[in-house]
């Protein structure tokens, strides 16, 4: 069995059963309908190996194994592709996030802050979690001064249901350890906010 699948108690067959019954919950049969055969395993590969393999990332671990030793005014990684999934309807959203933070001894290569964000991207989460969870790894686990985290995501709810709204984009900005006006406005800056 494969060590992700040993993380999960239920396993990737459930899953792919799971997804059948719904198919024919909804008046579907993956048995008769040739588009439909291995649907089940395509889904529940797809949740457990991509949409969310975060759970599976140790991002204590992921900054500290990564961890250089520097400094530098601030750091900051621009338009970093993002996918994650909405736990209220399983749908995506898609975006782009931009991360900053103002090291104090310790940076990480831009990879690790992509990797970071898409640690907490590819689970069942809300777009607000996303950059909440991202400043505060950061400002725990590698010590910067200040981090923050701005996302501009579309989202499949919005669109491909409910209001529809086409071409809506939400913005949420996460900001930790800026604590004074003056950190806060280059925070801000740095991150892109008003823009």
């Amino acid at each position: 069995m494969p060590e992700a699948d040993a993380k999960r108690p239920l396993g990737r067959d459930a899953a792919a059963r799971a997804i059948e019954d719904f198919l024919r919950a909804i008046g579907r049969d993956p048995a008769r309908e040739p588009e439909l055969v291995g649907t089940g395993r395509r889904v529940a590969d797809a949740f457990l190996d991509e949409l969310c393999d975060g759970y599976d990332v140790d991002v204590g671990n992921l900054l500290t194994d990564n961890t250089i030793a520097g400094t530098s005014d601030v750091v900051i990684v621009r338009d970093i592709a993002v996918t994650t999934m909405c736990p209220h309807h399983l749908l995506p959203a898609f975006g782009t996030a931009r991360v900053a933070y103002a090291p104090r001894t310790k940076l990480v290569g831009i990879g690790t802050l992509v990797r970071l964000v898409d640690a907490f991207a590819h689970r069942l989460t809300l777009q607000e979690a996303i950059g909440e969870e991202v400043v505060r790894a950061l400002t725990v686990h590698l010590e910067a001064s200040w981090a923050g985290c701005r996302l501009e995501m579309s989202h499949g709810c919005m669109v491909a249901r409910g209001e529809r709204r086409h071409g809506a984009r939400v913005e949420t900005v996460a900001l930790a350890g800026a604590t004074d006006d003056v950190t806060r406005s280059i925070a801000h800056r740095a991150l892109g906010v008003g823009e």
